[in-house]
């Protein structure tokens, strides 16, 4: 297993951004988590990498509590923030092996060019990261995610704000990083749900609404992934 969460919730004074959810990922899976915007999709993946507390509950990633053992859980899960930190001054490789030293990787020239190679960054590789468009700064942000080689990716809304172009690229990328790596990501455009994920998990106003496979999903709503979003995101009560 590599993800579980139990009961985990995330309250701020009288708002309850995330409710006592369970849910658990596979070993290999790619997994879109899925749901409106304030739904808790944000919140829940910052809690599982450990980079917020939850108010109770909790989980682990690979057996590790991410709640008692936070930093040895940010050694195993590459995370892809929704608003993806970087350094527009610095140059491609200036930058991730600044982190990569960060993380203290051992063979940092290995690992920054295995990631630069994996994330089809290679032909703006001695750029500045400021001169880059959208969808290579994502890039770099999922490079840097991958420098420690982690077991399990956590990616938030990785192909926001990105062309159809650089959308279709992206996908590449991710879908050839699930052959080795546990992924589970945010998004809102269904169809990259539909073509990257065997699984869904949706969320709304901090609850589950649905945790099914893509295909039983489907199956059992007959109506497309779109359609049964609007229905499971529309008709939850308030909490």
């Amino acid at each position: 297993m590599s993800i579980e969460v139990k009961k985990l919730s995330k309250t701020y004074g009288k708002q309850v951004a995330v409710n006592q959810i369970d849910f658990k990922v596979n070993t290999g899976e790619i997994v879109g988590f899925l749901g409106p915007n304030g739904a808790g999709k944000s919140t829940t993946m910052k809690m599982i990498t450990g980079f917020i507390p939850p108010s109770s509950g909790g989980g682990t990633v690979c057996d590790t509590d991410f709640v008692e053992q936070s930093i040895e859980v940010r050694k195993i899960v590459g995370y892809l923030p929704e608003n993806n930190p970087l350094y527009p001054e610095m140059f491609i490789k200036e930058y991730l092996t600044f982190m990569a030293g960060l993380s203290q990787v051992k063979d940092i020239k290995n690992a920054v060019d295995h990631a630069i190679e994996i994330t089809r960054l290679v032909p703006e590789r001695h750029k500045k990261i400021g001169q880059l468009s959208k969808g290579y700064r994502q890039r770099v942000g999922l490079a840097q995610a991958l420098l420690h080689n982690p077991k399990v990716l956590i990616l938030d809304e990785p192909t926001s704000g990105l062309d159809p172009i650089q959308v279709s690229e992206m996908r590449h990328v991710i879908t050839d990083l699930g052959k080795e790596k546990t992924v589970m990501l945010s998004t809102h455009i269904m169809q990259e749900v539909e073509a990257m994920c065997e699984r869904v998990i949706m969320i709304n106003r901090g609850t589950i609404v649905a945790d099914e496979k893509l295909i039983e999903l489907k199956s059992n709503h007959q109506s497309s992934l779109e359609e049964i979003f609007k229905k499971l995101t529309q008709n939850v009560d308030p909490i």
